[in-house]
């Protein structure tokens, strides 16, 4: 039975100082670390590698320059750590190279340390620093192997020795712990953690995310009857922003209108092929920043992430939209879809890269009868309340206890 979202876990772990050693700060895992203060007595401190976010910079696939207009440091302990990196990034390995991170971790003395991924150089720093000093070392990430092999067997050998080095591994999902498992990590270290987002924010009942929805609406000259779909992200091929177009036209639905939120390198052919499309039916609006992300999932009534691309490792605006009471409709290559959409249930799937499948999705989405889509509603409601950071917290409260019982 799902947590509710304010409860405090009951796990008790041992009294530990934890390090947490993350990228940058984002305004996914800033409200959980927040959460996390405020309802748990772990000790901890978050050492950032790159300030991304919280100053402006730019994103070579949304093409923007921007700095994320929420507070991402607020309510909780972190420190920056000089990045040396000629070229500062997660877009490549040595994109995160900290040469002080090992002198910053011991001047505060952790006994366990969380480390959020492992592709650069200042991670796999952070895990040898870790092991040398005997140190508990926790993993959090959201790989999986979905629409591709596994690896060969050099690869695999290298990531079960990676693996191997932690005591405790948080899982957010399926797809995520069947991965997890292929690389030989055993079932009793790992830990049920989800992928969750910040509820406070993402509340469909607050009065100023129905009025900016409702101004929206009034701008885009979208009927009260107009079944909208959303499509909100980067314009990348692999998230397929032109595959949805094509779909959504062939089908020339009427009372319903597609409406693209976000940027990026596929922009100019997505404007290409709308131009002789009658008006009205395709909407496009600027990238949006954080805080005006729940207005617009409340202009829909699908919200719909097509990925093909297997680095959607998990797909964080599905939680966003559900969190808003929107179905979803989302490719079976998305890392969420096993835990979050079910066809017919809380949402639909088609097969990634199949066209006519898509379009069939669509078509079924828009034509469902409004008594379906209220019992959709509720389910999509019933699902997401196991995804927060309540439960987040659990499973990393969990982790922490097999730690201090093994050592």
């Amino acid at each position: 039975m799902p947590l509710p979202s304010s409860a405090v876990p009951a796990v008790s772990p041992p009294p530990v100082r934890l390090a947490i050693v993350l990228s940058h700060p984002t305004q996914y895992y800033s409200p959980w670390f927040r959460w996390l203060r405020r309802h748990t007595a772990v000790e901890f401190r978050v050492f950032y590698l790159w300030k991304f976010g919280v100053e402006p910079g730019r994103d070579p696939q949304f093409q923007k320059t921007f700095a994320w207009d929420v507070d991402l440091l607020e309510g909780y302990e972190s420190e920056f750590v000089p990045n040396a990196a000629r070229d500062p990034g997660t877009h490549h390995f040595r994109g995160l190279r900290n040469p002080t991170l090992g002198a910053h971790l011991a001047a505060w003395r952790p006994e366990a340390l969380l480390l959020f991924g492992y592709a650069y150089a200042s991670h796999l720093r952070t895990l040898l620093w870790a092991r040398r000093r005997q140190i508990p070392l926790l993993f959090r990430g959201d790989s999986h192997f979905l629409g591709r092999a596994a690896p060969g067997q050099g690869k695999m050998f290298l990531l079960r020795l990676l693996y191997r080095q932690f005591a405790a591994v948080t899982y957010v999902g399926a797809a995520n712990r069947d991965y997890f498992t292929a690389v030989g990590v055993p079932p009793e270290k790992l830990f049920f953690a989800p992928h969750a987002v910040d509820e406070k924010l993402f509340d469909p009942g607050r009065p100023d995310h129905r009025s900016a929805a409702l101004a929206l609406r009034r701008q885009l000259g979208l009927a009260p009857e107009t079944r909208v779909l959303l499509f909100a992200g980067k314009f990348t091929a692999a998230k397929q922003p032109l595959a949805l177009l094509n779909a959504f036209l062939a089908l020339d639905a009427r009372d319903a209108a597609l409406v693209f939120v976000g940027d990026g390198e596929e922009k100019s052919a997505l404007l290409d092929r709308v131009r002789a499309v009658p008006p009205g039916r395709v909407h496009f609006l600027p990238f949006a920043n954080q805080s005006e992300m729940p207005a617009r999932y409340l202009l829909a009534d699908l919200f719909v992430l097509p990925s093909r691309g297997v680095y959607e490792t998990w797909g964080l605006a599905v939680n966003e939209a559900m969190q808003m009471s929107v179905p979803c409709l989302v490719s079976d290559r998305v890392g969420c879809q096993r835990d979050l959409v079910t066809d017919d249930e809380t949402g639909w799937v088609f097969r990634a890269g199949d066209v006519a499948h898509l379009q069939a999705k669509l078509s079924t989405a828009l034509n469902a009868p409004p008594a379906q889509r209220e019992i959709m509603k509720k389910n999509v409601a019933a699902r997401i309340a196991g995804y927060t950071y309540a439960q987040a917290t659990e499973g990393l409260l969990r982790a922490l206890a097999s730690i201090g019982s093994n050592h």
